[in-house]
């Protein structure tokens, strides 16, 4: 019994000791003018290995309604599988090709097409999918619709997150030790250099700032 105790006592001061060693990052997104920017990504890579509470998803959804992507910008994890679905009563395509590329050059390498055709009144719409086994950022376009625009984010680290509406994304239980940050933005078209940060028991808080004032989004 005593020894059982001992072992139970053990685990306990183990567990302790591992969410004592869990740090929080809260980084705050600005544009040019100092303004907080959403939906923006924010890429956090520890130096040392660790699993965040929650998982980015290696499922999602992305609906083409009312001639808008939505959501605009998908955060995923390498190889994760993207479902497309039109609701739109008329015919859209999906064009997908990585930024920084000539924008839907078909001979740039690593692009892709879908086609999915309108909607019926009262019938199911049509969808495709689509495996994102590359880190970086797509940009997705409809050939028919060139005012349509979307972008899907695909982390090679599990800490990876949109800055909500004021700006902000927080991480959670971030391992010990250097970090780097990565952020970006789809209409910051120069990376911004990464910066360093040092997670320890004290919250970390910090700010990225873009280059450019994000255009209006149409709602």
């Amino acid at each position: 019994m005593y020894k059982t105790i001992q072992r139970c006592s053990a685990l306990l001061l183990c567990a302790a000791s591992a969410w004592a060693s869990a740090a929080t990052v809260q980084i705050s997104v600005l544009d040019k003018e100092g303004k907080p920017v959403p939906d923006a990504v924010v890429v956090v890579q520890p130096a040392t290995a660790g699993t965040p509470r929650v998982a980015l998803p290696l499922q999602a959804t992305i609906n083409q309604e009312k001639m808008r992507f939505a959501p605009l910008v998908t955060l995923v994890s390498v190889g994760a599988k993207i479902r497309f679905v039109n609701n739109d009563p008329w015919e859209h395509h999906v064009r997908g090709s990585a930024t920084g590329l000539a924008q839907f050059d078909s001979n740039a390498g690593g692009g892709f097409e879908l086609r999915l055709g309108a909607k019926p009144e009262g019938k199911a719409a049509e969808s495709a999918e689509s495996t994102f086994n590359k880190a970086g950022a797509v940009l997705l376009g409809c050939h028919l619709h060139a005012s349509m625009r979307g972008h899907i984010y695909v982390s090679d680290s599990p800490w990876a997150a949109l800055t909500n509406a004021e700006g902000i994304a927080s991480f959670e239980n971030l391992p010990n030790g250097l970090a780097q940050v990565r952020t970006w933005h789809s209409d910051q078209l120069l990376d911004l250099p990464p910066q360093r940060i040092t997670v320890g028991a004290t919250p970390v808080q910090t700010t990225m700032q873009l280059s450019v004032v994000p255009r209006r989004r149409r709602i």
